[in-house]
């Protein structure tokens, strides 16, 4: 089985202790193989999903009776939206555990597969309501995207309005819930309200997980730019610009070292016209005798 490389100072004693305890029913050697791959999804999960994909595929196949390892490969999976993997995983660590906690995220699963109606039946199921208060927040926002997915925008602002919404104390899924609430917002065109909703997800957003500042921007009509790539765009066309002028000078002085007269400006010789020649005298004659016969014979047959 092919391993992957993992730092040193990656031990495993990182992950947390329930999914340690899990651990615990593998060999100690294999138990700690599994911990450090483990650790290494995590790690990477955010920055670079594909390679933490492959280490929750190498835990898989050490511990695949593992309810933790089967929820570590289905975040990996849906980090790299292979939704119906993800999907299998997820279902395979709930019936491990018998949690519901996985509910919201294998209701998106069934969006990200194109099947919106299904994630919005799971939003009614009895499961949502042994969800704890972010479990229910959360589930609320993937309804809300399932409505948008099938076209229903106002009924997706419906979705959203609730008491979490209406509440001013700040929870970890305050700022998304404002966020996706404005962003409903502008889908119906309440733009006024959208802009109130987007400075209140902000005022939230402790950790920076929204782009609520942008989105405000640009209801506002400001149009932000990077300063240093303009910089860098302007010295890169001056720098083009000087080397074609110096690549011209270059090969104009080169042409004249080897054919002095091929660079001198050529000029042109006065060629006179040449004027047709007048027709002769008896031919001018001949084609006017022909013109009076031509009208008389016309005359003639006019009067017939």
């Amino acid at each position: 089985m092919k391993r992957l490389p993992i730092p040193d100072d990656v031990t495993g004693e990182e992950i947390d202790k329930d999914v340690k305890q899990e651990l615990m029913s593998l060999p100690k050697g294999l138990a700690e193989e599994v911990a450090r791959n483990l650790v290494m999804v995590a790690k990477l999960l955010d920055e670079d999903a594909e390679q933490a994909y492959g280490y929750s595929r190498v835990a898989l196949r050490l511990a695949s009776r593992v309810a933790a390892v089967r929820e570590a490969a289905g975040f990996a999976s849906y980090a790299n939206a292979k939704y119906s993997e993800a999907l299998a995983e997820f279902r395979a660590a709930r019936r491990m555990t018998g949690s519901v906690e996985l509910w919201p995220v294998m209701a998106d699963c069934e969006r990200g597969m194109g099947r919106p109606e299904r994630a919005l039946a799971m939003a009614g199921e009895p499961e949502v309501q042994k969800l704890d208060k972010a479990g229910q927040v959360e589930m609320r926002l993937v309804a809300a995207g399932a409505r948008k997915d099938m076209g229903q925008a106002e009924a997706a602002v419906v979705t959203l309005q609730s008491p979490e919404l209406a509440s001013n104390s700040v929870q970890p899924w305050t700022a998304r819930l404002r966020y996706a609430y404005a962003d409903a917002l502008v889908a119906v065109g309440r733009e006024d309200e959208a802009r109130e909703w987007f400075a209140k997800a902000l005022e939230a957003d402790q950790g920076g997980m929204t782009d609520a500042s942008d989105r405000l921007a640009e209801l506002d009509g400001v149009a932000f730019t990077d300063a240093l790539v303009e910089e860098a765009e302007a010295d890169t066309a001056e720098a083009t610009e000087a080397d074609e002028v110096e690549e011209t000078v270059e090969t104009t002085e080169a042409a004249a070292e080897v054919a002095p007269e091929a660079v001198k400006p050529e000029v042109p010789q006065f060629v006179e016209p040449v004027m047709p020649e007048a027709p002769a005298a008896e031919d001018v004659k001949a084609d006017a005798e022909k013109t009076d016969v031509d009208e008389d014979a016309g005359k003639d047959a006019d009067k017939s």
